[in-house]
């Protein structure tokens, strides 16, 4: 067991994050020990690890870092014995190193790092009196094909787990970081079914969910641009009517709730709207995004390793970095971990932040 400590009772208690690693085959380990090697990163919180020893020495040793965690075997020692270390890693692995790594979408890998999940969860989801009680989790990235495989496919991601574990009436999916805020209207579905899912009342709460995030981001009056659905918003109703069928009274809706949101605006060119460049100043600082590659285009273009996924609407903080597995350089120390640390430092700040 390795990891920094100090006395029981030497200071108040410290914002505690429960992260789970993700897919031990995947880059997760090895981003997540990258950026707790960092001891300033250590110090802003207390971090609960659930998953893979095995998998996280591996990454450790790839990238030529020292263990600096403390580990506990699952169903051992109890976690509130670490309550003073600032990094604990609550170990599944059955049989340890022996364990083999897939890089790839594996039914056991799958059950796996869906476990982790479920555990941070239970870590949020602990009374207030409960020392090891979680302020905020941090989800590592998952393979939806190796959950799928493990029999969850009923989650399509960690967003509709967790949407459905806390009972959230509305939710959404948002991004941060780099030059650009968004929002997503619809999220993990084939883009044949997102015509079938938008409603007047889904893009209106899309829009409200974002603006109080941007609020508690610091911006206290913040611009909504709404994306259109269609090639050019549907131009006048030529290419679609879901502009003026479900999008434009959801936006009158917002603006009589005293929101400042307009559109809807063409997807291909409302992103540039909200970019500062050349001395110019953003005209937007949040823009709304009706499906999953619109809005993420965008963000992964322009804020590659820098954009935090929060899931929005939850009675708790959740974030995660904006990538995925990426099984193709797993294990050969190439990830960048400034997605991650990012996420992590946004889970602090939102946690210990108002509202």
């Amino acid at each position: 067991m390795t990891g920094e400590s100090e006395p029981i009772g030497s200071s108040s208690r410290r914002l505690r994050i429960a992260v789970s690693m993700g897919d031990a085959g995947g880059i997760g380990p090895e981003v997540l020990v990258k950026a707790l090697a960092k001891p300033e990163l250590r110090r802003l919180a207390r971090y609960q690890i659930h998953g893979s020893a095995s998998a996280m020495h591996s990454a450790a040793e790839s990238a030529g870092i020292e263990p600096f965690w403390w580990t506990l075997r699952l169903g051992g020692a109890p976690v509130s014995a670490a309550l003073v270390h600032d990094a604990v890693l609550i170990d599944d692995d059955p049989q340890g190193d022996q364990v083999p790594l897939v890089r790839g979408a594996s039914k056991p890998q799958g059950e796996r790092s869906f476990s982790y999940v479920e555990r941070a969860i239970a870590d949020a989801r602990k009374p207030a009196s409960d020392p090891t009680r979680a302020d905020a989790i941090v989800t590592g990235p998952i393979s939806k094909a190796a959950w799928h495989l493990a029999g969850r496919s009923r989650y399509p991601g960690h967003s509709e787990l967790l949407a459905q574990r806390f009972a959230a009436k509305r939710w959404a999916m948002f991004f941060a970081g780099g030059p650009l805020r968004v929002v997503l209207a619809t999220v993990h579905q084939p883009l044949m079914e997102v015509r079938n899912t938008l409603t007047i009342g889904r893009v209106f709460d899309t829009i409200d969910l974002g603006a109080q995030a941007c609020r508690r981001l610091g911006i206290a009056s913040p611009r909504v641009a709404v994306c259109g659905l269609n090639p050019h918003a549907g131009e006048g109703g030529l290419l679609g009517d879901e502009e003026e069928r479900l999008i434009q009274p959801a936006i009158d809706l917002a603006q009589r709730q005293g929101i400042d949101a307009s559109g809807p605006w063409p997807g291909d060119t409302v992103f540039n709207a909200a970019l500062a460049s050349a001395g110019r100043p953003a005209r937007f600082d949040l823009v709304v995004a009706m499906y999953h590659d619109q809005g993420l285009i965008p963000v992964k273009l322009l804020a590659r390793d820098e954009s935090v996924n929060i899931t929005l609407g939850l009675p708790v903080v959740r974030t995660s970095p904006d990538h995925g597995t990426a099984f193709d350089i797993a294990g050969k120390g190439l990830a960048d971990p400034g997605s991650m640390e990012a996420a992590l430092r946004m889970a602090g700040a939102m946690a210990s932040g108002p509202g």
